[in-house]
């Protein structure tokens, strides 16, 4: 496992990382490390961009953080794995903690997608990137999960790529073993799609298209009836320990 360093802040820059470059910091970054965290010039945090891996960066400024000088790399860049997670977005409070959890479980890219019973029909997108980035930044992870546009579901499965594993999770699926299908005859695949559906489930049109995908499979996430936000946490975990990188076999990113 490698080793975080859990005492530093980390912040996210979109700005290349390398010895000597000064990177400008934007005023609520300045903000949250002179107001917030009472970080004062000198002293040192930990910064990456998604793409340059971590490094350790000093704080520059004279009357408040202005700008940070990057040092030393701490952790190379690492890849997530080939993992989507595709949702009907829920509202509000509910939809920024689905996400949040989402990327700490290890998704690599956020896929909203409208169904008939959906009861969000728009989505913020940038309020979704920047809880992406705040998980990030939370939890010592060095890849930025891509947030995609809001689009239908018969779209979203015309323009998927065919070979990726479709694990679809439904409530009206007979209860088995979730962990035991997974674990069964499934190779590594070349990436897997988790598709949770909205509150008022899938309508029978759509769950007879989604049967109808080819390396689908149909899952229920036990005996009862989860909400959307604790099913994203229950799927995630099932499909990362029986085929992501919880185990010794990884995903490819």
């Amino acid at each position: 496992m490698p080793q975080f360093d859990f005492r530093k802040p980390r912040l996210f820059v979109d700005a290349a990382l390398a010895p000597g470059e000064t990177v400008a910091l934007e005023r609520s970054q300045s903000n949250y490390l002179g107001n917030v965290l009472r970080l004062a010039t000198g002293e040192t945090i930990l910064v990456f961009n998604g793409r340059d891996g971590e490094w350790q960066a000093s704080i520059e400024g004279r009357k408040r953080p202005d700008n940070l000088n990057i040092l030393s790399q701490t952790r190379p860049q690492d890849r997530l794995p080939d993992l989507a997670y595709v949702f009907a977005p829920l509202k509000h409070a509910r939809l920024d903690y689905m996400v949040q959890k989402a990327v700490e479980m290890g998704a690599s890219s956020l896929q909203p997608v409208l169904t008939r019973f959906t009861q969000v029909a728009r989505v913020n997108g940038e309020r979704m990137r920047a809880n992406v980035i705040e998980a990030a930044e939370q939890c010592g992870i060095l890849s930025i999960a891509t947030v995609g546009e809001p689009m239908a579901l018969d779209r979203f499965l015309r323009e998927r790529e065919g070979q990726r594993l479709l694990v679809f999770c439904d409530e009206a699926a007979d209860v088995t073993n979730p962990l035991k299908a997974l674990q069964g005859d499934l190779t590594i695949p070349d990436g897997i799609d988790i598709l949770i559906g909205p509150e008022g489930g899938f309508a029978e049109e759509e769950r007879a298209i989604l049967l109808r995908q080819p390396r689908t499979l149909r899952l229920a996430l036990g005996p009862r009836v989860l909400r959307a936000d604790t099913a994203a946490v229950a799927a995630l975990a099932l499909v990362q320990s029986a085929l992501g990188d919880w185990t010794a076999t990884r995903l490819r990113g």
